[in-house]
């Protein structure tokens, strides 16, 4: 019987790891069209969460790690990946897999005190990490170009250009949808389990 649920569990993690996969996909396709400024807002950040609150941090890797791919398939990372190919995949990569990977653990440590609260802060670790390891790896690699960009609309100052011109609107974008979203589909997710 115990082998049999968890049998059970497992395929179910499965497909729906498989469904929010997909999703991660869609929506990143998708949300390339969707842009502010140089870069597109991250719609997959939703799924990501979801996943790693459903399904764990482990599904919540895999998603952020899928989620990469797509960025460097579908070329939101050109700018990027024209200056220098390593670091661009390793940022991409990174990010990806780290936003999903923390949002799962956030989850997990925070859940036993209250599963929505936990979703909540889940949802808003996930793209503090996203565009944190994005300016991580902007600053390791890219720091000369970012330099070079920034002259033309912020002078010298390329500290706000990083944080205002790469990543400021996106990055609370990102958040708002994030924090609207996630827990109301995890709210229905666990509805529809009641039933």
């Amino acid at each position: 019987m115990q082998t049999q649920k968890r049998q059970r569990m497992s395929t179910e993690t499965m497909v729906f790891g498989a469904i929010l996969t997909a999703l991660v996909v869609v929506l990143q396709m998708m949300g390339s069209f969707i842009h502010l400024g140089m870069f597109s807002i991250s719609l997959v950040l939703v799924p990501i969460v979801i996943g790693a609150s459903v399904g764990g941090a482990k599904l919540g890797a895999w998603l952020g790690g899928v989620f990469g791919i797509v960025v460097l398939i579908s070329g939101d990372a050109a700018a990027f990946l024209a200056i220098n190919v390593p670091g661009t995949i390793i940022t991409v990569m990174v990010k990806g897999i780290a936003c999903g990977l923390v949002a799962g653990v956030v989850y997990k440590w925070l859940s036993k005190y209250d599963r929505y609260a936990s979703v909540i802060i889940s949802a808003l670790v996930c793209p503090v990490v996203n565009t944190g390891v994005f300016l991580l790896g902007c600053s390791v690699f890219f720091m000369d170009t970012i330099k070079t960009w920034a002259l033309a609309d912020f002078g010298e100052n390329f500290m706000a250009y990083l944080f205002l011109g790469l990543a400021g609107v996106n990055f609370l974008v990102e958040v708002a949808i994030n924090v609207l979203l996630t827990p109301a589909i995890v709210r229905l997710l666990d509805l529809r389990k009641k039933k």
